[in-house]
This record gives structure tokens, sequence and C-alpha cells, in this order.
């Protein structure tokens, strides 16, 4: 097969970008990997078409190559198209590099015993070092970005195989005082210092003269496979986060280096420092991060490298910049900042965090940085929160939240402010401004009054429980703060119960410094409230998860007055959640009274059932007994009350079982009436069946969701009507609907059973057209001919007829369609499909064994399904 073209391409990546995984499950994702190295060679396809082809090499290298064989082939290929380029400048050398290097990489080929690999790091290394490898590399002017790629090619092997250039450590460093790109280089080797650092350091060895290696030869010299095998363990990620001490320094202390390599190791950090000025904040940044992290745990080599950045750092305005002087001073402390940096960094942090015109992410930043400020000497155990002692309330005064911030903000201040109580002293100054306590206070109540509106949006009131969440997470030790708390948040429920679901989360999350005193409060809000209010269904939601043994009389009155307004199945089910919490915190005297009047008033037999089977339970079995039963573990232990030893499938009775389905269900005869396609299904049943719910989903969704059928009692031998299922179709074509049966046994017990599918056929979505009037059908069905185009589409095909004829065969499949007849000579047939299409069929004179058929629909898709509808007929029969 010859090369595809450029639009075939263009189809083929498209398709392949939608879904990769289809694609390559389909039947040309096989060819795609073998057809895209045989095509980046021919000479009909364009070099952006070839661009674009390598793009997808870089992007999906797993799904292209998806074992080592493969990727070993591959990358032999892209090698091969390299240097079969003409000298002259190309754009393809760069992207083919990079491809190479991914498919080795990302398909795990890269090993000594690879041909691939053998002769790609030669040559990247041979192109990073500026020598002259020919004229199939592209005249001088390409020579420079070549170089470039050549370094990032090397640095991505070095990060997948941790120590590979450790043996060039000497060439890279003596490469860094050529002219060339300053950045991939500086970036290579600082990854390559930082990778055999851990890797020697973890084997007990020292440098062993690696920085001092000079050049090697090509063969395979530079390629420290050794140290590749020891380093192929989990290192930590190369971004600008610190590991604990403990991690990071015990490995590096282990690492006992000769004064030569000391001063060697010094001279290679302070000439990539010397030179990092040259490099994007983001790159500096790296760099930064990558040598602090291999001087971090290292005996006698003290961080004073890093002084003069930091003098150039200090002033910075590049968040980047800014975040690894950070991550230096986690790192080193006191021995690189002094206390005088650190005063200046820190007022630097809360000017610029005061800024009106900065954007919401960059305020958040500066918020961060401050939270988790990095001190000399923190005081309290490792982790604990706390502010920097030296940033006070007077220094920190633009920084209080406000109801005017955005809510990110806001949390983030309002952190800040509650870190500044933990370190006020609980005092008020005369004539001054109030003391962040007060002003807590006063933003609390702000944001409680705004979550009591009742128009109001619902993110204001989860600003506000998570602003209360927040708080009582910071200053749970200070009954000062959680007092007003508790009664502002008491209050708020008072003045709009609907925010009950947002107190029970909150309750379930806040320690029980807030959450005891919290639970009470509401509990009184609660059973304070009379029964007859709008808001029952919220305080009975509340009572659920506030009540316990405390204040019975209180809750059980409530109750009562509450049960005369439960009318229906969800205010029901919420009284009796209310009943079984009381029975679990061991409530006795005055609730079985109440479940008794409740199983006698309750409407709904659900209701009834539990309310008495906790009355049950509640005369049956003493206080340990019932919480074992009504807890949430299915695992009980065995029982030894004569109730449940009588009734060993206690759990089971409760429980919605799966069992072999009772149920035959099949499509009956079709149904041609009605505004939408209704499926008759038979049932026929092998057993009593009762409180039937047939459920359907339709796969694919090609329908939209389809009501359940409820059947109360079947028995076997008994005649049963037919279920009708209405279809509600997105668009007209056959599926496959999952049956999945829910009913009771004459035992009682509540079982589940999945059916066979059943198959909805073309046919069975046939509809016909209002009847015309009398004498008006050939105009009518003309009308809708023309209608058809030019929107849809026409088509013509042979329909064979069995030995019964036309006449025949349009009686038992198409007589409720048809709108004009002429029999045995010609038939036009309307057909309605759901949701808005339509098939029209004229029916021509029939032949020996067939009859020709025009047929026009106004939907494309409709085509191929009518044309094998026509074709089937003779063999339906």
């Amino acid at each position: 097969m010859g090369p595809l073209g450029r639009e075939t391409w263009a189809q083929r990546l498209g398709t392949f970008r939608a879904s990769p995984s289809a694609f390559m499950a389909g039947p040309e994702g096989e060819d795609l990997g073998r057809d895209l190295l045989s095509d980046l060679r021919s000479e009909k396809l364009s070099e952006p078409m070839k661009v674009a082809l390598l793009a997808l090499c870089l992007e999906y290298p797993a799904q292209l190559w998806p074992d080592a064989p493969a990727a070993e082939a591959a990358a032999t290929s892209l090698l091969d198209t390299l240097v079969l380029l003409p000298p002259r400048p190309s754009a393809l050398r760069r992207p083919l590099l990079l491809a190479a290097t991914t498919a080795l990489a990302a398909g795990g080929a890269l090993s000594p015993a690879s041909g691939a690999s053998r002769r790609l790091l030669p040559l990247l290394l041979g192109l990073a070092s500026g020598r002259d490898l020919g004229r199939s590399f592209g005249p001088a002017s390409e020579q420079r970005p070549l170089q470039a790629t050549a370094w990032e090619c090397l640095r991505e092997l070095e990060s997948c195989r941790p120590g590979l250039l450790g043996g060039c450590l000497g060439l890279l460093r003596a490469l860094l005082g050529r002219e060339g790109p300053v950045q991939p280089l500086s970036l290579l080797l600082a990854l390559a210092l930082r990778n055999a650092l851990v890797i020697q350091a973890r084997a007990g060895a020292g440098l062993q003269g690696l920085l001092t290696a000079g050049d090697s030869s090509m063969e395979g010299g530079p390629w420290n496979w050794t140290l590749a095998e020891e380093g192929d363990v989990h290192l930590q990620p190369q971004a600008p986060s610190w590991p604990a001490a403990e991690e990071g320094e015990c490995g590096l202390a282990a690492l006992e280096l000769s004064p030569e390599e000391a001063r060697q190791l010094r001279a290679t950090v302070a000439q990539l420092l010397d030179a990092s000025y040259l490099l994007t904040p983001v790159a500096q940044a790296q760099l930064l991060w990558l040598l602090g992290w291999a001087l971090r745990g290292l005996r006698g080599q003290p961080p004073v490298l890093f002084k003069p950045q930091l003098v150039r750092l200090l002033g910075t305005a590049q968040l980047t910049l800014l975040h690894a002087m950070l991550a230096l001073k986690a790192a080193f402390g006191e021995a690189l900042f002094t206390a005088q940096d650190e005063a200046l960094l820190l007022r630097r942090l809360t000017l610029a965090a005061q800024h009106p015109a900065l954007p919401l992410p960059t305020h958040l930043f500066y918020l961060h940085c401050l939270l988790n400020f990095p001190e000399n000497w923190p005081l309290g155990p490792t982790g604990e929160e706390a502010a920097p002692l030296l940033l006070g309330s007077q220094l920190c005064r633009g920084l209080l939240p406000s109801l005017l911030h955005e809510p990110m903000a806001l949390l983030a201040r309002l952190h800040l402010l509650c870190l500044l109580c933990m370190e006020e002293e609980e005092k008020e100054e005369k004539g001054q401004d109030q003391s962040p306590r007060h002003y807590l206070e006063e933003l609390l109540a702000g944001l409680r009054q705004r979550a009591a509106l009742d128009s109001g949006p619902r993110a204001l009131a989860t600003l506000c429980f998570q602003a209360s969440y927040l708080v009582a997470h910071c200053l749970a030790g200070q009954p000062v703060v959680l007092t007003p708390l508790t009664q502002g948040l008491a209050q708020l429920y008072r003045i709009r119960p609907a925010l009950a679901p947002h107190f029970v989360d909150l309750l379930d999350r806040v320690g029980p410094e807030l959450q005891e005193p919290l639970r009470v409060a509401l509990r009184q809000e609660v059973v304070s409230r009379p029964g007859r209010e709008e808001a029952l269904r919220w305080h009975l939601l509340m009572l659920a998860r506030v009540a316990d043994g405390d204040a019975q009389s209180a809750t059980l009155n409530f109750l009562w007055a509450a049960a005369t307004h439960c009318t229906d199945w969800g205010l029901q089910q919420a009284l009796l959640r209310v009943c079984r919490a009381l029975l679990r915190a061991g409530v006795r005297e005055g609730l079985v009274d109440l479940l008794q009047a409740l199983a006698r008033q309750l409407e709904d037999p659900d209701g009834q059932d539990h309310a008495r089977l906790y009355y049950i339970l509640l005369a049956h079995l003493a206080g340990p007994k019932l919480g074992v039963a009504l807890g949430p573990s299915l695992a009980a232990p065995a029982l030894a009350s004569s109730l449940v030893a009588e009734n060993q499938g206690f759990a089971a009775a409760l429980m919605v079982q799966e069992a072999p389905a009772p149920v035959r269900l099949s499509v009956g005869p079709r149904r041609t009436e009605g505004p939408v396609p209704v499926l008759q299904l038979q049932v026929e049943v092998l057993e009593p069946v009762y409180s039937l719910e047939l459920r359907f989903r339709v796969e694919k969704q090609l329908y939209a969701p389809l009501r359940a059928v409820h059947v109360p009692y079947l028995c076997p031998g008994r005649p049963t009507r037919p279920l009708l299922l209405p279809l509600q179709p997105r668009r007209p074509a056959p599926a496959r609907l999952a049956v999945r049966a829910l009913y009771s046994t004459p035992s009682g017990l509540t079982c589940h059973a999945h059916l066979p599918p059943l198959l909805v056929t073309f046919a069975d979505l046939f509809l016909p057209f209002p009847q015309p009037p009398e004498g008006a059908q050939l105009d009518f069905f003309e009308e809708l001919w023309d209608s058809c185009l030019p929107k849809g589409t026409e088509s013509r095909l042979w329909c064979p007829l069995g030995p019964e004829g036309l006449e025949a065969l349009v009686s038992r499949h198409l007589e409720p369609f048809v709108v004009v007849a002429q029999p045995p000579v010609s038939y036009l047939v309307a057909i309605r499909l759901p949701p808005d299409s339509r098939l029209l069929l004229r029916l021509e004179a029939p032949q020996a064994d067939g009859v020709p058929v025009a047929l026009r629909t106004d939907d494309w898709a409709v085509l191929p399904l009518a044309g094998d509808y026509l074709r089937g007929l003779s063999a339906a029969g």
C-alpha cells in the first residue's frame, strides 16, 4: 500500500485524537504506527504534515509503541529517517530527535543492550557538545537550535534513568564555559549532579572522580549504566518542594567526600550559580531547588555559596524565584538567612499581599507564603500552626479579612487572623483599636448575617460554614472564641432552619471542643420550635443528628407534636430516623408509647412496619444488644436474645437480596397507535411474585430514560395483561434494553434479579401519520415526498418477495402505514419515526422475484436501517 495523502492523514489524526483508545482498538489502530513511520520518508507529504505526525509520536508514545520491542523498532526507524534527511535546512530534525528520545524513554527500551540507545546517546552528546557530525545534520544556521534540543533530550533521559550521565559530569562542566545554550546545559548538569550524589550516598561511596573526568570516547565511555541501575529507584520529584529533613539529610550525610572532591563540588555549584542569571525565572527556580537539595545534607558544604544569589533575589518580583528563595530558607534556615533577612522578607510579603491590583491567584500565593513562612527559630512542636514571631498585628493590619473580599481570599486572611489570635493575649487596650479576637467575632457575625438571608445565594451560606470550621480548627483550645461562635450558629439555625444540611456537615467535621456545645444548643433550638412549622423536615433532619439521652422529655414532646403533621412519606421517614437515633442512645421511657402510636397512626405501610420493628426491638433487646442490632455493621456477632435466635434471617430480611429471576419477559405484537412508540411486554412467572417493579436501562443512551413498570401481584397459571412500555427515542435506531426486576417473595424477602436484555427493532419505532381527508391521500403523500429534499436523501432498492406476493407482504408488515393503495400494482407508504423523522416508500409493480422500492427520508441515518428492514421482510414471513 502506497503512502497516504494529506487529507487522509488529517482525517486519521482527527479521529485518533478524538478517542485514542477507541481508534487503537479499531481496524486501523494496528497499522497506525507502521504507516506513520513509513510516510515520514515519503516525498508526497509536506514538512508541516510530517511535523504533525511527529507531534503525535510525542503526545501518544505509549499508544503507538506499547512495548519495548515496538519502541526499539520505532526509535531505529526515526534515527534512520534523521540520517537520510538532505543537508538543506529542515523543520524535521528537532522533532525527530525528540520523537526518538520519547520512544525509547516511554517504551522502556533504554538499556545498554538496545541498538537504538547505542546510536542515540552518542549522537545526542555529539550534537550537544557542538561536534561536526557531517552534512546530514543540517547547515550551520540550524546547529544552535539542534544543540539546545539535544541537551533537552539528554535531560529527559537522565530524568528517566537517574545516574545515566554520571560519567559525563566533568564533560558537562567543561562545556558550560563554552559558547552555546546555557539554560538546558545548566539544568542538565544540576540534575545529573543531584542524582549522582544521591546514588553514591546510598551506595556508601564517594564521587570517585566523576567531577574531574574529561571528555570520553563516544563508544560508551560517558554512559554509566551501572550507576543508572543503582539509581533506578524512586527519587524525589523535580518540583520546588522540600522533603522531610530526616528523609533528605540522612542519606546524603553518609556521603564521604575527599578534600579534592569537596572542592570540585563547591566549584561546580558556584559555576552553575554564577551563570543562573542568564536563565528564565522558572529555570532559575528549578536550578536553585536541585542545587539546594544536593547540598542540604552534605557535611562540610556550607550554604554560603547561595549568599550572592540571595542578595539578588531578595528584591525579585518573580513569584517562582520568591518561592525558590523561601524553599532555600526552609532548607538552610539561620545558616543562610540572618534575622534582618527574615524581617525584610516578612515585611516584603506582607506589603505585597496588600497591593490592591493583585490578581486573586497572586494574592493567594502571598498569603500562602505568610501562613507557611519558614522561621529560623520556630517556637512550639514541629508541625504546629503558628504565626511568625515577627509578624505582629500592626504589620498585618492591612491583611485583615473583610466581607468585600473574594471567598478564597477571605478564608486565607481569616486563617492568618486566627493565627494572630492564638498569639494575642486576651486583653483590650483602652483608647485603641479592637483586639484581633473582637475583630474576628464581628467578621463571623457579618458572615452569619449574610447566610441568614432567605433569598441569598447558597455560596454565602457555604462561606459562613467554611469560616466557622476554620475558626474551630485553629482556635479549638480557646473557649472565649468558641462560646460566642456556638451561640451565633444556634441563632443562625433559629432564623434559617433550611441550613440544616450545612449544620450536620459541620458537626461531622469539627472536633469535640465545638461539637458538643453546638449539638446541645441546636437540640435546644429544635425542641423549642412548635411542630406546625413549614421547616419541620429540617428540624427532624437536625434532631436525627443531635438527639441523645439528654433532654428526653422535651425531645419526645416535640416528636408527639410533630407526628400529627407528618403526612407524607418523607416526613414519616425523617421522624422514624429520630426514633432510631433515640433507640441507639438508650432512650426507653416514653419512646415505647410513641412507637406504638406511630405503628397505628402512620398511613404508609413502610412507616408502619418500621415503627413496629423498632417497637419489637425496644421491647425484647437490652441496651448493648439493641445497639448491635441497629449498628451499621452487617457482620454483627450472634445475640443471645430469643427473638434473634429464632430469626437468624433478621439482617437478611432488611436487605435486598439477589436471586434467580422468577420472571420471563418477551416482546409481544406491535402497537401502532398513540403519540409515541409503545412496547408490549408479555410476562410469565414461575412462582408467586408481589410488588413487581421492572426497571429498564437503554444501552448507549439512544432513548430517554424509561419509567419503571409496576405490577402488584403475579401468579403462575393465571393470564396476565400485556405490560405497556412507552419509548422516547432520541434518534430512530434499534436498541437493547437491560432489564432488572425488583420484587417481594411470599416469605417476605425483597429480591432483585437481572433479566435477559430485550431487543427493540427498527420496526418497533414505526408510527402512522394522521389520516388525511377522504380523496386527499395522494396529495398528502406527494407533499410529504417533496418535503424530504433537499435536507434528506433518496434511494432505490430491490425488495425480495416470498411466494405469497406483494399484497400479503404489505398486509402483514405495512398495512397501518399505507396512505394510497392500488393493489397489486403499487402502494404509497408513509411512516413517522420519532422524535422527528419520516420514511416514505413507493412500492412499484412487482416482478417475478421481488419489487422495486423508491424511498425518501429526511434523516440520512435512517437510510441503512430502512434498507436492512426492507430486504429482511421476505425472510420475516
